[in-house]
């Protein structure tokens, strides 16, 4: 499994609601993409840095996803550029499942 971290440093600060709003207009777009399990959207204290934090099946899921179009989206959408970050995720406890799931 792989963990993706988007973030985009804004040009200027968001509120909490400005945020809300922007992440429904999108939340929409990241359903039934496959290979997708979850997305978090995330917003850091002083409104500065937005992102996203995606769960995936596998890297090639993942990458499948970033093209030059979903960039050109986000920096339409933020005024910034995206960065991914990607992490192995060999673990996840999901206690709303009240599960354990680890990769083969």
């Amino acid at each position: 499994m792989i963990t993706a971290v988007t973030t985009f440093k804004l040009p200027k600060p968001i509120t909490r609601e400005e945020a809300r709003s922007i992440f429904l207009s999108t939340a929409p777009i990241y359903r039934g993409i496959e290979g997708l399990f979850r997305k978090t959207y995330v917003l850091s204290e002083d409104g500065l840095t937005a992102g996203g934090i995606y769960f995936w099946s596998s890297r090639v899921e993942a990458e499948a996803l970033y093209t030059d179009a979903w960039r050109a989206r986000a920096r339409e959408k933020y005024g910034a550029d995206p960065i991914v970050t990607y992490f192995e995720s060999p673990v996840v406890v999901d206690n709303l499942a009240q599960q354990i799931v680890a990769d083969d």
